[in-house]
């Protein structure tokens, strides 16, 4: 049975745009920021990814190579780079490669790395958890699922507003 969509006049349309986008800068401001204190949100990303490519892919000795953390995070290599830099001096992470290092280069989370996640991880869960058990697990799960749909929907409209910009310069290129 297809899903009955109501359709939406161009007020609702901005009301809900304009939601989204309080309600995602919220949770990226300061909401979500006071919980990391010693490391952001997006080194404690960078850390849990490594850490769970390491523990997935047993041939790799727990290395993570940045093509995969680029991927995953959805950085440029350059981004990717600049940030794993910032987790070696900090000597979250240690940096290297294989052979001559044509085959890329990999990260490894360090004893130090491995010590702050694993503290940031408690406050998390413990923060968490207590929203969990007020909000419902099953609420939060349907929410997640709901997100994850949101998300890739997002993704795509932009990426096809993109293509569509990137074509229009083309064609006046072409004039």
């Amino acid at each position: 049975m297809p899903e009955h969509r109501e359709a939406m006049d161009a007020n609702e349309i901005r009301n809900f745009t304009n939601e989204i986008t309080y309600r995602r800068y919220l949770m990226n401001r300061g909401k979500i920021q006071n919980l990391f204190r010693k490391m952001t949100l997006q080194e404690y990303i960078a850390l849990y990814t490594i850490a769970s490519e390491s523990e997935k892919s047993s041939e790799n000795a727990g290395k993570t190579y940045l093509k995969e953390l680029s991927d995953r995070m959805e950085l440029t290599m350059r981004q990717t780079s600049k940030m794993i830099e910032k987790l070696k001096d900090r000597g979250l992470v240690h940096w290297s490669y294989d052979g001559s290092g044509s085959e890329g280069t990999y990260v490894k989370v360090t004893e130090l790395g491995e010590k702050l996640f694993k503290e940031q991880e408690t406050l998390l869960r413990e923060c968490y958890g207590k929203v969990i058990e007020k909000f419902g697990k099953e609420n939060l799960t349907l929410m997640l699922k709901l997100m994850k749909q949101l998300d890739v929907l997002m993704c795509s409209e932009i990426k096809e507003m993109e293509e569509a910009e990137f074509d229009g310069r083309d064609d006046e290129m072409d004039e």
